[in-house]
């Protein structure tokens, strides 16, 4: 059984024993057009449209170039100008919907946008028949997550989520690690991230955006405020308005490897606590824990048993988190051992007693994160992180900004009517109003 020793007491017994081993290593859905879902040669480039080139868009760009780059959407055109002068065959918008109006030779879009804007140009772009590579936490709300998903579903479109990590060799193997059942019965599992807030202070009132910005359009959907540069481009993060925080930022990364390895889906219950230790206008906070329970579960691997997920970011992190010497990882807690991961590595610590047999190899080496989107979408082929599995993977984290945001309280969650059973004022965030003008009915 579930040995409760302390971690850090654990490790140093590892040490000791010399049992620490490295190992390698909305609802109005149409029908998709079914021209748009014909199957495609490799060799036929796709045409793409990018909405956000900047940043993380920018990245996503590079990743893509094999392609026919024929529509850019940015809403500074300072941005977009240097991007066009490389694309100079590409036509320009700074607005997501006149170009998903005009353009009728597009076969997919890759959606780069702040979170508060990611719903909608991909809600747009499902609606016309297009594929979708977009951003993590795809959305910035759970109910939006949910109708991405069931409009990607239902016009069986290629969809991924911007995990790029997931295509890495290194979570591979611990997820097979974890799977062929070398831990025993997983129990809980502990996730670390150091990452903090940038604590935002507000310019002189009557602060104009640069005039190479379209600030309306930046805004989109989230109610209209004055500009000020500490909400705006990455600092849009650590707004309620635009993001969630670290939480929002990272945790689809980190909690994507025991989603994988233990075949998570939805928690059953959601329990934050954190605080804000900064001083800033800011509205999330720099140190949060998140409890989630996911209730017993069959796998391909067999039956799973009850789980405890736990998210930290932050200075906070597990008891004894600091023996490990990271500032981010991924702590698998079997009955026979212990895994430690972080994106390019893993550790096994067995209990007393206990032997590991390293698996064999048996999930392929990704071809890439962006080329495996490109490929099934000429295929008509699946991705490892479609919405159906990403989705499900961003409406948990997006529940912990939920569990803080609505008191620090514990949340017992429906996820198939997408409710909160025990607390009617939390079903305020899951949802939210869009500014006059909004919607994803385009």
């Amino acid at each position: 059984m579930y040995d409760p020793v302390s971690r850090r007491e654990f490790l140093q017994r590892a040490l000791l024993a010399g049992t620490a081993a490295a190992v390698g290593g909305s609802t109005l859905w149409q029908p998709r057009p079914a021209a748009a879902a014909r199957p495609r040669s490799p060799n036929e480039r796709l045409n793409l449209a990018i909405i956000g080139v900047a940043g993380q868009g920018g990245y996503n760009l590079s990743n893509v170039t094999s392609e026919n780059i024929v529509a850019l959407c940015d809403i500074d055109s300072q941005r977009l100008g240097p991007v066009a002068m490389k694309f100079n065959q590409a036509r320009t918008y700074e607005d997501y919907r006149v170009l998903l109006d005009k353009e009728k030779d597009i076969d997919a879009v890759v959606v780069s946008t702040p979170d508060h804007s990611h719903a909608m140009p991909v809600m747009w772009a499902l609606r016309r028949g297009l594929d979708v590579y977009c951003e993590k936490p795809l959305a910035h709300t759970v109910w939006e997550v949910r109708q991405m998903r069931q409009l990607a579903a239902d016009n069986q479109a290629v969809t991924q989520m911007g995990t790029q990590i997931h295509a890495g060799d290194n979570y591979r193997r611990a997820v097979e690690i974890v799977q062929a059942g070398v831990l025993g019965p997983v129990r809980q599992v502990h996730v670390w991230q150091g990452n903090s807030v940038r604590p935002g202070q507000l310019a002189p009132a009557g602060t104009l955006p640069p005039a190479s910005v379209n600030y309306e359009q930046w805004i989109g959907p989230a109610p209209m405020r004055p500009f000020d540069p500490s909400h705006f481009h990455f600092n849009w993060r650590y707004w309620w308005d635009f993001g969630g925080g670290i939480l929002a930022d990272m945790g689809c990364h980190y909690i994507d490897l025991p989603y994988w390895a233990l075949g998570l889906r939805y928690p059953t219950s959601i329990e934050a606590h954190g605080e804000k230790t900064y001083e800033g206008a800011n509205d999330v906070p720099d140190n949060l824990r998140v409890e989630y329970d996911f209730a017993e579960r069959e796998t391909p691997q067999g039956k799973q048993p009850p789980l405890k997920l736990f998210w930290y970011h932050g200075t906070w992190k597990p008891d004894g988190a600091e023996a490990y010497g990271k500032g981010a990882a991924v702590l698998f807690e079997g009955d026979r051992g212990r895994l430690l991961a972080d994106y390019g590595s893993h550790q096994l610590f067995m209990n007393e007693g206990e032997t590991a047999t390293t698996p064999p190899a048996s999930i392929p080496s990704s071809i890439g994160h962006h080329a495996e989107w490109i490929a099934a979408v000429k295929s008509r082929g699946q991705t490892t992180c479609n919405f159906d599995y990403s989705g499900a993977l961003a409406e948990s984290v997006l529940l912990g900004n939920v569990s803080y945001r609505a008191g620090q309280e514990r949340l017992e969650w429906d996820a198939e009517k997408l409710v909160v059973t025990n607390l009617s004022a939390a079903n305020e965030l899951i949802k939210r109003e869009y500014r006059a003008g909004w919607s994803l009915d385009g």
